[in-house]
């Protein structure tokens, strides 16, 4: 049976705010940690973010069997228990495949997907539209944007973003990890109404909702959800001076977190804070001593 056959009710729509790239943890042995899944998800929830993204870049995604995604999805959903949205992240570099798992992963309480660019086969602009395209066309949910230069070597443009915004309804939003402030700034003059723009970077979500940005999917809000999640409400309603003293002090630690790897940097701060153990699958590594240690620092004397 198909996905759009299998889901059961309307979910919850997303909305503007926090959502968060929840990390996957694991046990010594690499299989995954539902008790510590468990506990992070409700961390989550108890600090207030607006939605979970399950199975992104920080949830080591493309390091997880299809039966632990399957397995890690449902437990996300079950601990949710309709309390908050669920966003599942279904992208890659073959687009036949994820219109395939468009169609076969069951997404009953999930409320959109989330799509990366695909990587490494650094298509031009029209090879992007034409994937996004045929992700629109085959997802029973709306769909999320994910542009990460960074990671994928390939930079979706402006043009391209827009293009897509205006000729998809399905297309409801991006999350722009670019670092290109005037790109994501043009993405936000001319996007179409209803449109979001969602900060990838956590270090300057504050300057990309001023522009007017719609909020974060955030890593670090994994460890700290109730101030990130906070910095950004404030940022939203325009109280800038609130925003900033959150966004400074948690900006040491932000940075840390991102020094030697990410999710290794999160999960290395998650363990500090007694939430999951710090391991990740190959080819990450774990954080190196030193910034282990700065993190462990600055986790004690955070107020």
């Amino acid at each position: 049976m198909s996905a759009k056959k299998d889901m059961k009710s309307k979910p919850q729509a997303i909305g503007k705010g926090t959502g968060v790239a929840i990390v996957t943890p694991f046990k010594k042995d690499g299989s995954v940690d539902f008790k510590a899944l468990e506990n992070i998800a409700e961390h989550l929830i108890k600090g207030k973010v607006e939605y979970i993204v399950a199975l992104g870049t920080t949830g080591e995604s493309v390091t997880l069997r299809k039966d632990e995604k399957s397995a890690v999805t449902q437990h996300i959903v079950d601990v949710a228990d309709g309390r908050i949205p669920i966003v599942l992240g279904i992208g890659g570099n073959n687009t036949a495949d994820i219109v395939h798992a468009l169609d076969s992963t069951e997404l009953s309480g999930i409320s959109a997907i989330l799509s990366v660019c695909p990587y490494y086969n650094r298509p031009t602009q029209e090879g992007l539209y034409q994937h996004f395209k045929s992700v629109a066309n085959a997802s029973p949910l709306p769909v999320i944007l994910y542009n990460v230069p960074g990671r994928t070597a390939c930079n979706m443009t402006d043009e391209t973003t827009l293009r897509l915004a205006n000729d998809f309804e399905e297309i409801i939003g991006i999350k722009e990890a670019s670092g290109n402030m005037a790109q994501i700034m043009n993405i936000i003059q001319k996007r179409p109404k209803g449109f979001m723009v969602i900060s990838g970077d956590d270090s300057i979500t504050l300057p990309i909702i001023a522009a007017g940005g719609d909020g974060v999917i955030s890593v670090v809000a994994n460890a700290f959800p109730k101030d990130f999640s906070e910095m950004t409400r404030q940022c939203l309603a325009g109280n800038f001076e609130a925003a900033r003293k959150l966004h400074y002090k948690l900006l040491s630690i932000t940075n840390l977190m991102f020094a030697d790897g990410s999710p290794a940097g999160v999960k290395s701060a998650l363990e500090t804070m007694g939430l999951c153990q710090d391991y990740v699958k190959l080819p990450l590594v774990n954080v190196n001593k030193k910034v282990q240690i700065a993190l462990a620092e600055e986790i004690k004397n955070y107020r």
